[in-house]
Order: C-alpha cells, then sequence, then structure tokens
C-alpha cells in the first residue's frame, strides 16, 4: 500500500507529528514524483499528480496489474474550471485540450495505466462520500471471482478553490479559523477541507498480505435509528462479536451535526474499545475513508497508534480486527471491517 496525504505518510512515515492547518484546509505533503518524466509532470492536474504519484511505488510490486480500480468524487475539479473558463477567454475557438484531458475523473485511472502500459480492467467509481467503498467492493467482487490476480485499488481527491468555495457556502466547513490541532474542541457547525490519495494491491490470494478486507456494508440515511440498525446488521452478516473488535476509526470530523451518528456508533459497540480519530490530520474529503484504510492496515502492522489520535482508551496491544466508520454529510454512512490476514 501507499498514501500521499496532509500528514508525513509517503515514504518514511510520520505520524506522531501533527502537521498543522492553515485557512481550514489540510493540503497534502506532495513527494518529488521522481517516477515521472517532467514532461508528462508539468501536465498533470493536482489529482492525476496525487494519484500517479501515490500508485508508483507499487508498481515495480505488482508488473502486471489484472484492473485498475479507483474512488473519486471530483476528480480534477481545478482543471476542469480552467478549462470552462477557456472557453468564455476564448469565444470557443481554439482551446488547449490538457486542462479537459486531466479534468476527468477517470483520468487517474487511464494515466496510471498508459504509464504502465496496462490494457486490463479499468474503472472509475464516482458516489461521492461512498466512492472509495464502492471502488472497494468492485475490487472484492473481483477477488472473489478471480483469486490468483491483482488489482490496483485507490480512492483520493483534491482540494480545489471551486469545490471548496462550493461547500462552504453550503456549510460544509467552519466560518472561523480552526487548527487541526483543537479540531474537535470547536463546538460548531462544519469542518476542514482535506485530500490525499492512498493505493493498494489487492488480491484473493492471501499469502503475504498485509491485512485482510472482511466485510463492508454502505447506507444512505439521515436517520439515527438507520445507522444503529445498520451496525448491528453489518456485524451480524459479518459474523463478528463485538468484543472481537480491537479498534474503532471513527469518521467524526468536528462537525457539531454530524457527531450524533459517530457517538451511536461509539456506544453500540463498547466503551471498553479504544477509539481512533483521524480528520484532525487529513482533514475532511469524499473519499477519505481510503486514508483510513491505510491507517488501520498500518496500524495492523505496526500496533503504534499516534496520541493525538487516540480519543479513549490507550492502545495497548497489537490489533487483530478494526472497525472503520465513515459518514459524509451526515447522509453517506459506511462501515469497513479489516482485519490481521491468515
Amino acid at each position: 500500500m501507499s498514501c500521499i496525504s496532509p500528514q508525513q505518510t509517503f515514504g518514511e512515515i510520520n505520524l506522531e507529528e501533527l502537521k498543522v492547518s492553515s485557512g481550514n484546509m489540510l493540503h497534502a505533503i506532495e513527494p518529488s514524483y521522481k517516477g515521472i518524466p517532467p514532461g508528462q509532470l508539468r501536465r498533470m492536474g493536482k489529482a492525476v499528480r496525487l494519484g500517479v504519484g501515490a500508485a508508483l511505488p507499487l508498481m515495480d510490486e505488482a508488473a502486471e496489474l489484472d484492473g485498475i480500480i479507483i474512488g473519486t468524487a471530483n476528480g480534477g475539479m481545478e482543471d476542469c474550471i480552467k478549462f470552462l473558463n477557456q472557453i468564455i477567454e476564448y469565444d470557443e475557438g481554439t482551446l488547449t485540450p490538457t486542462n479537459f484531458v486531466q479534468s476527468t475523473s477517470n483520468a487517474i485511472a487511464a494515466q496510471i495505466a498508459f504509464m504502465n502500459s496496462n490494457k486490463g480492467y479499468n474503472i472509475t467509481h464516482v458516489h461521492r462520500g461512498l466512492s472509495f467503498e464502492n471502488a472497494l467492493l468492485d475490487a472484492l467482487m473481483h477477488s472473489m471471482e478471480h483469486p490468483e490476480k491483482k488489482y490496483l485499488l485507490g480512492g483520493l481527491d483534491e482540494i480545489s478553490n471551486y469545490n471548496f468555495n462550493i461547500d462552504f457556502l453550503i456549510g460544509c466547513f467552519k466560518k472561523e479559523f480552526t487548527a487541526n490541532d483543537n479540531l474537535y474542541g470547536h463546538d460548531s457547525d462544519g469542518t476542514i477541507a482535506g485530500e490525499g490519495a492512498a493505493m493498494f494491491i489487492i488480491s484473493g490470494d492471501s499469502s503475504n498480505a498485509l491485512a485482510a478486507v472482511r466485510s463492508i456494508k454502505t447506507l444512505h440515511s439521515w436517520d439515527p435509528d438507520d445507522i444503529r440498525k445498520g451496525l448491528n446488521d453489518f456485524l451480524q452478516e459479518a459474523d463478528i462479536n463485538i468484543d472481537k473488535i480491537d479498534l474503532l476509526i471513527s469518521g467524526e470530523n468536528g462537525d457539531k451535526r454530524y457527531t450524533k451518528y459517530s457517538n451511536i456508533v461509539e456506544e453500540n459497540i463498547s466503551y471498553t474499545i479504544p477509539v481512533i480519530r483521524y480528520k484532525h490530520a487529513v482533514g475532511e474529503f469524499p473519499s477519505a475513508t481510503a486514508i483510513a484504510v491505510w491507517l488501520a492496515v498500518h496500524f495492523l502492522n505496526s500496533g503504534r497508534v499516534p496520541g493525538h489520535m487516540q480519543k479513549n482508551g490507550k492502545v495497548e496491544k497489537l490489533p487483530d480486527s478494526i472497525l472503520i466508520y465513515n459518514c459524509y454529510q451526515g447522509l453517506q454512512h459506511s462501515f469497513i471491517l479489516i482485519q490481521r490476514a491468515g
């Protein structure tokens, strides 16, 4: 797996030191992209750079991928707006195609395939806050049907001025400046914006696997009772008892309007299970669950959970089973169970 985020998750990983936000935004720490030819890199929008950059370290490990499956809500929205502005500026005359090509949601998966000469299954899921979850479900179904094959799975989104302004106007982000190291201390509407990309090699073959995805469930609802029922149904479908879950990674994002949903999950799991929060570190964006899965796998293998992420109960042992709950804008919810492979 590989991850580019607003924290030091790429290359030499350091989650203990929390990078502080600015202007209610957490921008990804972009690497030097040494594996991308300079000529191509100059033409890439940020979303494409993040996706390709996160995928490059995995290409050597899986040179012959059987498919590329990406989840993103917005793709290269910034390039899309640039192209639309060109239409006005040049009066629908001769336009530069680069911005248009880089702006489509499937540009990331296409660019990765182009650089790897991959002609296999190639698809991009665009379902707002469940984009990565649907990509994950797609990858799981392919892996069940073809256990011997390997697929590149990814989730990513960028902060674009257009999307940030629209989401700000509808109340998604806090009006007052809120530093991420005190995000959960501000009892107000809205959260802070984030961006990032996480990539995984997924296969039905469990040999040498870092972790296993045991179950996934998604639902749309504003009703807290539906979340409670959805959690119970998920645990039954996954055939796991609550006392077998070692850690909960919560998608709580500091927006007081939606805290009730994460509280329901915490109350119905157990007060004795440690709870981890991560969106103060990476911000809120539609495919943030991809970062949560990366964190879950990292915790399963390292056992080291930064103190700034721990909400209640210190993580004192290497976890075997981690439940991820995510809520996007109060409507889209997901549960993912990650366990130690084997």
